[in-house]
């Protein structure tokens, strides 16, 4: 490690710690030339999956991008921020613990819709809605029922 101070390269560790929560180690080192200490923090560096659009274009994984979606698609409903940065981590999550390094964007969508039948069965119909491309009301009725469950064909239940 290259010492802030003199820049020499030759550095020694005094004291290594783990943080209190354990995804962090703090290093006191000093310096072997000038003898000033200083303090590093050592951190995995997890890389989110390149996304592959359905054009064959690739892009960098945006998180702004994938709340505004969910928020999008939750506008006016009873559903809270922190519900909403849950789902953001969950889908994160997931997409880190696939190891792919490239992910398309359809599975982006899919993991979405999962979050929104979730967190709210409205917000899951606004969102499937664009993200399949309905083309009538045949294809929401569909949507809801699959929703619902196993129910007798072409009936939706009455309340």
């Amino acid at each position: 490690m290259k010492c802030p101070f003199c820049g020499n390269v030759d550095t020694q560790v005094a004291d290594s710690r783990v943080s209190e929560v354990g995804d962090t180690i703090r290093r006191r080192r000093r310096c072997l030339a000038c003898d000033k200490r200083f303090t590093t923090y050592e951190r995995v560096e997890l890389v989110m999956p390149t996304l592959v659009k359905r054009n064959g274009n690739r892009s960098e994984y945006d998180p702004a991008k994938l709340r505004a979606s969910l928020s999008l698609a939750l506008r006016k409903r009873p559903v809270s921020t922190a519900e909403v940065d849950s789902a953001v981590a969950r889908i994160e999550e997931t997409l880190l613990a696939s190891g792919d390094r490239e992910v398309p964007t359809e599975r982006i969508g899919e993991l979405v819709m999962l979050e929104l039948k979730r967190l709210d069965k409205i917000a899951y119909v606004r969102f499937a809605s664009v993200y399949k491309n309905f083309e009538d009301i045949g294809e929401f009725v569909e949507a809801i029922r699959e929703m619902q469950g196993p129910l007798l064909p072409g009936k939706l239940p009455r309340k």
